[in-house]
């Protein structure tokens, strides 16, 4: 299914014109369509039945409460990164045995809200992270379950900034120290070999890197397997990408369980993931309102009140989304969609065909439901836009538009 689409020339999300939406809460506003977010959860349930896989959402990608509940009610973990995310997580209804603890740089604090929790486990990325666990498990006298990150040295293909699994990387041990990292854990005190983790990196279009990527981990699995009883999870990361572009295929799901099942079924493992972008990635949408059409001697500009703070995603990896129009025409202008943020990296699309669109027209950034909201910010003191959710008939506000007020929450000027 498509999250939005377009009947009798207006874009609808479910059975609600996204123009309505717009006029109702005001723009830049983020659209998510709640079916869709279902489905996509559903299709993997369904792919992977045989093997019924622990689905840890990762939080990173959309930490919205009403998308991390959405997921928790259908029986979903959570895979978080920093005590916040743990925080939100359990907030929203997470079961807290149904979380893992991702992160280079567990502060002891953090260590300590999970290990008092109950967390799942921990994914550890380095030999000193878990000294530091054993070290507050002791204290706390609480169990710190752990799972090595192991980088099998995959190249996904993909932008370098999200690539994870590569030897240089600062994610998780190469698979010759993996070993060695798990004699230590064995000799620490307080902690419990739960399982092994992977992460290659993000978006992946296509099977292959995960099965050279299980290739390489399933040898250590079997050496781990019988050394270690409690060891019985294969954790495989994220990643999974989603069509950005029409011309994209979309990723193989059932091959992608052909895969992970087989060596599962060959390890005696259980499986977790921890999908985000699939997910949630092409059920939002940025609505944004056209300010000016701006025309220079050697350039179009369509300048709208959505920009790099609300979505960052373009300026920092050059990342595409598809633009377009809310009412919809087939009429195309040459040029870029920039924002009002005073930096030159501020566009949402840049030098691509667009909608020919008038000033007051609505315009539409598409698969902005993943890394978009999530990484906004305040920055010109641009308050930070509201977020709705649909589902059939019911629209439902879940993120308030912030105020002028919110930018100075906790701010101080003291006399000097």
């Amino acid at each position: 299914m498509e999250a939005f689409e377009y009947r009798k020339g207006e874009m609808f999300v479910d059975r609600v014109p996204v123009s309505r939406l717009a006029e109702r809460y005001g723009t830049p506003l983020y659209v998510y369509n709640r079916s869709y977010l279902l489905g996509q959860y559903r299709q993997l349930v369904t792919a992977f039945s045989e093997i019924n896989p622990q689905i840890y959402f990762a939080i990173k990608a959309n930490s919205s409460a009403a998308v991390i509940s959405t997921f928790a009610r259908e029986g979903a973990g959570a895979d978080v990164v920093s005590g916040g995310e743990l925080w939100r997580a359990i907030r929203a209804g997470v079961e807290p045995s149904k979380i893992v603890f991702a992160g280079v740089g567990k502060t002891v604090e953090e260590i300590d809200y999970a290990l008092m929790e109950g967390i799942h486990c921990f994914t550890v990325e380095s030999e000193p992270e878990l000294e530091r666990i054993s070290q507050r498990a002791q204290v706390l006298n609480r169990p710190g379950r752990i799972a090595v990150r192991v980088n099998p040295d995959v190249d996904p293909k993909t932008h370098k900034y999200t690539s994870t699994g590569k030897k240089e990387s600062k994610f998780g041990v190469d698979l010759e120290r993996a070993m060695k990292a798990y004699e230590l854990a064995a000799s620490l005190p307080g902690l419990e070999i739960a399982g092994i983790h992977m992460h290659i990196g993000s978006p992946i279009m296509t099977v292959e890197p995960y099965a050279q990527a299980l290739e390489k981990v399933a040898p250590v699995c079997r050496e781990l397997k019988k050394k270690y009883p409690k060891f019985t999870q294969l954790d495989i990361g994220g990643g999974l990408g989603i069509r950005y572009r029409d011309e994209q295929e979309p990723f193989d799901v059932q091959g992608f369980a052909g895969v992970v099942i087989r060596y599962a079924k060959e390890l005696g493992m259980s499986v977790g993931m921890e999908p985000g972008r699939f997910l949630v990635g092409n059920a939002g949408l940025l609505v944004c309102r056209v300010q000016y059409i701006k025309d220079n001697p050697f350039k179009k500009f369509i300048i709208s009140d959505g920009g790099m703070n609300d979505l960052i995603r373009p300026a920092l990896y050059e990342a595409y989304h598809k633009i377009l129009p809310v009412k919809e025409t087939a009429d195309t202008v040459l040029g870029d969609l920039v924002g009002p943020v005073c930096e030159s990296g501020d566009f949402l699309a840049a030098e691509r065909a667009l909608p020919k669109v008038k000033q007051d027209d609505l315009i539409a950034v598409r698969s902005a439901g993943a890394y978009a909201f999530a990484m906004s910010s305040s920055y010109n003191s641009r308050p930070r836009p509201a977020e709705v959710m649909v589902q059939g008939r019911k629209v439902k506000l879940i993120r308030a538009r912030e105020k002028r007020e919110d930018l100075v929450r906790g701010e101080k000027n003291p006399e000097w």
